[in-house]
C-alpha cells in the first residue's frame, strides 16, 4: 500500500510532514499532549481531487493563523504551534484513514475540511478520542445533530441556509417556481432537502428536484429536462468543480432564468469555466472574505503571503486555528477534553468573521448568511436579510 508524502512549508510555523492518506491506514491511539514541546492542531482538508484548490486554501489559513500565534510568543508559557496536516480528498473513506493518522499524531485538536460527507466520518473519531474538531466550511445538520461533544463550527447549517436561499427565491427574486439540483453527496442533499421544505413555508415549490451526476462534462441531457420543468429560477446546491459547466451549458441551452448557487460554488474557477455565463450568476453563502471589513487584514496578509485571493472558507479556518488557541489560553491546558470544555464556554470571541459563541451541540451562534454576485468577473455583495426580515444590500 502506497501511501505519497508531501510538505507544507511555512515561515514561523513548524509542520509536520506527514502522509496525505488516500489509502492509507493508521493505528488507533489517542491523541494527546505530553505537557512538553510543540502544541500540535490538525488540519484536514481536500488536497487531491476536484475540491483540492479550496483544501489548499484551507490549509494556508491555517499556518496563517498557527504563524500570527507563533509570531506572539505561543501558548502556555511559549510553547509553538505545530500544524499536523492530512488530506481527506472530500472522501468518508479516505477521511476516516486521514484522521486515524492525525490521532496517531496526538494532535491536540482538529480544524478543517471542505466536504460534509468526510466530515461525518472523521467526527466520529475525533470524538471518541474526545479531540474536538472544528469544521470550517461543512454545513450538513448531521455534523452537530448526532449529540457528539466534542464538534463545532465556525460557519453556517444548510438548514438555515436553505430558509435563506427560499426566501432569496421566493422573496427578492419574485420566483415561486423553482428547479433544485444536486448531485446526492451529504453537503449537496442536504441543502437542496433544506431549501425544498423552506420553499414551501415562503409561497413557492420545486417544479424539479433532482441530481446530476458529479464529474459529468456533459449535462447537456439533464438540462433539457430542467429547462421543458419551466422554471423561474434554478438553485444548484453541488459543488464548484461542476457548477461552471452547468451554467455554461445551462445559457447555451437558451436557459434565460436565474441561476443561483449554494455555498459551494462561490469559487473563481466557476467564473473562469463558464466565462460570460457566469455575469449575474449569484450563491448564497457566509460573507466572503471580501464582504467581512473586520478581515481586511487577513485579506491583505493572505495575499501578500501566497499570491492568490483568499478563498470563501479561508477567514472560517482562520477562526478555527484561533478560537482553539483561545481555548487552550483559557484551560490554561493543552488537554484535549479540557479544550473541548473551554471551547463550550467560549463567550464573545471576536474573530475576524465576527463575534464567536457556541450553541450546545457546537453549532455557531447567528450565523450570517448573504449572496455573492458575479460582476465583471467577480463576485460582489449582494442581498442580505436585515434584523427585521428586509432585503437589504449587503456590501
Amino acid at each position: 500500500m502506497i501511501c505519497n508524502r508531501y510538505r507544507f512549508l511555512g515561515t514561523g510555523v513548524a509542520l509536520t510532514s506527514v502522509a496525505l492518506v488516500s489509502a492509507c491506514g493508521g493505528n488507533s491511539a489517542s491523541g494527546g499532549d505530553s505537557g512538553t514541546g510543540t502544541i500540535k492542531i490538525g488540519v484536514v482538508a481536500p488536497l487531491s481531487g476536484d475540491s483540492a484548490s479550496a483544501g489548499t486554501d484551507i490549509v494556508n489559513a491555517a499556518k496563517l493563523a498557527a504563524k500570527e500565534i507563533n509570531k506572539d510568543g505561543g501558548l502556555l508559557g511559549g510553547r509553538k504551534v505545530e500544524l499536523v496536516v492530512v488530506d481527506d480528498a472530500c472522501d468518508a473513506q479516505t477521511g476516516t484513514a486521514a484522521m486515524q493518522k492525525l490521532m496517531s499524531q496526538n494532535v491536540v485538536a482538529v480544524a478543517g475540511g471542505y466536504c460534509s460527507g468526510a466530515a461525518i466520518a472523521e467526527t466520529v473519531i475525533t470524538d471518541k478520542r474526545n479531540v474536538p474538531f472544528i469544521a470550517d466550511a461543512q454545513t450538513n445538520v448531521q455534523i452537530t445533530d448526532r449529540g457528539l461533544k466534542h464538534v463545532f463550527r465556525t460557519i453556517g447549517r444548510d438548514d438555515k441556509q436553505g430558509e435563506f436561499a427560499a426566501k432569496y427565491l421566493v422573496e427578492s427574486l419574485k420566483a415561486k417556481n423553482v428547479a433544485i439540483i444536486h448531485d446526492n453527496t451529504a453537503y449537496a442533499k442536504g441543502l437542496a432537502e433544506a431549501a425544498r421544505t423552506s420553499l414551501g413555508k415562503v409561497g413557492g415549490k420545486d417544479v424539479l428536484f433532482d441530481a446530476i451526476t458529479p464529474g459529468a462534462k456533459d449535462f447537456t441531457s439533464f438540462l433539457t429536462k430542467v429547462k421543458s420543468a419551466d422554471p423561474e429560477a434554478i438553485y444548484f446546491t453541488g459543488y464548484f468543480a461542476d457548477a461552471g459547466l452547468v451554467l455554461k451549458q445551462a445559457r447555451e441551452l437558451g436557459i434565460t432564468v436565474p441561476i443561483i448557487g449554494g455555498d459551494a460554488t462561490q469559487d473563481a474557477t466557476v467564473i473562469k469555466t463558464a466565462g460570460s455565463a457566469s455575469e449575474g450568476f449569484a450563491t448564497t453563502t457566509a460573507p466572503l472574505p471580501s464582504f467581512i471589513s473586520s478581515a481586511a487584514g487577513f485579506v491583505t496578509a493572505y495575499k501578500k503571503t501566497y499570491d492568490t485571493d483568499a478563498g470563501p472558507f479561508a477567514p472560517y479556518e482562520y477562526d478555527a486555528i484561533k478560537v482553539i488557541a483561545d481555548a487552550i489560553g483559557r484551560a490554561k491546558s493543552a488537554d484535549s477534553q479540557k479544550i473541548t470544555d473551554a471551547l463550550h464556554a467560549t463567550k464573545d470571541y471576536e474573530g475576524i468573521t465576527g463575534t464567536i459563541n457556541f450553541e450546545p451541540n457546537g453549532d455557531r451562534k447567528n450565523a450570517v448568511y448573504v449572496t455573492a454576485v458575479v460582476k465583471d468577473s467577480k463576485f460582489v455583495p449582494g442581498k442580505t436579510l436585515d434584523a427585521s426580515g428586509a432585503w437589504v444590500d449587503a456590501g
